[in-house]
């Protein structure tokens, strides 16, 4: 598995998602690539009001702001991970 966090510069939903992302501990790490939505208009378009979002490039499946640790360990099943603690 691994996770695609849209995120941007100077957004404090983003940072409390990243910070629940790295502190909710798992038993194995799962691969996280930060995206900034600002370096493309079609990631703007898409996920411009929605941000933070974090998809699963195995399943598709997107999971929007706001969520809590749980949904997000709903999110990513009993196989989840835990981000290495720094995003990429």
């Amino acid at each position: 598995m691994q996770l695609t966090f849209f995120t941007t510069s100077h957004c404090e939903l983003c940072e409390l998602a990243e910070h629940l992302l790295i502190n909710t501990p798992l038993p194995h790490p799962i691969p996280v690539e930060a995206v900034d939505i600002a370096s493309s208009e079609a990631l703007v378009e898409r996920y411009g009001t929605r941000i933070p979002v974090l998809r699963r490039e195995d399943t598709g499946a997107e999971l929007g702001w706001p969520f809590t640790r749980d949904d997000l360990l709903d999110f990513l099943g009993p196989k989840a991970g835990a981000p290495s603690g720094q995003l990429h």
